[in-house]
């Protein structure tokens, strides 16, 4: 599965760079191909690609806040979820996106 997704929390530090590792760290280790773009005090970094989202079979919003960009994502398959369940359960999250996908 290839995942694209935007993490940002009211704060743009922790719990942004903390959800993209877990999110990042969760689906490497299920076999998935996984870019994150960070929104945060500083910007956007490792902004996602056309590309990546055109590929992309889900499209996770992990964010406290609201995020610049969403239209980017129309027609795509997308899940919004605040930070801290993503911090708490990555892994979780993303197996249960797979059964999610798995009955389309």
């Amino acid at each position: 599965m290839k995942i694209v997704g935007v993490a940002a929390c009211t704060s743009g530090i922790a719990h942004t760079y903390i959800a993209k590792q877990k999110l990042e760290k969760a689906a490497k280790a299920l076999g998935h191909e996984v870019h994150i773009e960070t929104q945060g005090t500083i910007g956007t970094e490792d902004e996602l690609s056309k590309e990546e989202i055109k590929q992309a079979d889900v499209v996770i919003i992990a964010a406290d806040i609201k995020i610049g960009g969403k239209e980017r994502f129309e027609g795509k398959k997308v899940i919004e979820i605040p930070t801290n369940m993503v911090i708490k359960a990555p892994k979780g999250l993303i197996t249960k996106i797979e059964e999610e996908l798995s009955k389309t």
